[in-house]
């Protein structure tokens, strides 16, 4: 089992890779992001693409991780730019299980980070998450019937 402090198939901490996804929100490139991280930035770019590829599953999934944890959660308006939705809605998520079993949570501090990883069991950039094919593994799509001119 994996501590909610970090993320399947990944050499750094949940809460750095959080960082990133957060700078990207508010526009940042990954060279800028890597800097002020001190990551390389090819690995920022890793993440960024992995969670450019899947920003309506994660507020999906964390819109419901809301409802079903909190009390009266007022679902946020969309922003109009996937990547604020997306950390609107884990945002929302931390707000509804701080609410519900206070800040410290039940295994220590509850950060977006720490639900991200925990709602997500460390597979928010692991391949095939949310039930995503990857590029070399999606299912052949079955060729057009052939048109007939009769």
């Amino acid at each position: 089992m994996l501590p909610v402090t970090v993320l399947l198939r990944r050499a750094y901490a949940a809460e750095r890779i959080w960082a990133a996804l957060t700078a990207r929100s508010n526009g940042e490139g990954h060279r800028r992001i890597g800097v002020s991280l001190g990551v390389p930035a090819a690995t920022v770019r890793g993440w960024l693409r992995r969670a450019a590829q899947r920003l309506e599953a994660m507020r999906a999934l964390f819109l419901t991780v809301a409802v079903t944890a909190g009390v009266d959660v007022r679902i946020p308006d969309t922003f109009g730019c996937a990547w604020r939705d997306a950390l609107a809605a884990v945002a929302t998520a931390t707000a509804a299980i701080r609410f519900r079993f206070g800040a410290a949570g039940l295994g220590g501090a509850v950060t977006p980070a720490r639900v991200a990883a925990a709602a997500s069991s460390g597979r928010l950039l692991a391949p095939g998450w949310p039930g995503l094919p990857d590029r070399g593994d999606a299912t052949p799509v079955a060729p057009a019937a052939a048109h007939d001119d009769r």
